[in-house]
């Protein structure tokens, strides 16, 4: 059974930072694609960042050069560091994953994605 946990959210005020951390089991993270997605009430789920198996990495132009996303194969896991936060980055964000190497379905959610995680709330205050 494949299980991706998300942790590291919480609330910050703009301009601080965050780090987001998702742990893989039952299936390994090393050169498949796996992302970040996020979702406001109301809103639709958006992607925010995703890498693929061959560490190419996408970003939304929302977070380009405040969000970074990276793996650690050895830890089967996937981080988020967020910089300069801002009150519309609020969301609860999600680990997400797809057992293919190239990231076919981009930011775009539900797409090619196999496999979400319950999500860790981001709360950012002005």
């Amino acid at each position: 059974q494949v299980q991706l946990v998300e942790s590291g959210g919480g609330s910050v005020q703009a301009g601080g930072s965050l780090r987001l951390s998702c742990v893989a089991s039952g299936y390994t993270s090393n050169g498949v694609c796996m992302g970040w997605f996020r979702q406001s009430p109301g809103k639709e789920r958006e992607g925010v960042a995703i890498i693929d198996g061959r560490d190419s990495m996408t970003y939304a132009d929302s977070v380009k050069g405040r969000f970074t996303i990276s793996r650690d194969s050895a830890k089967n896991s996937l981080y988020l560091q967020m910089d300069n936060l801002k009150p519309e980055d609020t969301a609860m964000y999600y680990c997400t994953l797809a057992r293919v190497e190239l990231c076919y379905g981009g930011l775009v959610w539900p797409a090619r994605w196999d496999y979400s995680g319950q999500g860790t709330q981001v709360t950012v205050s002005s």
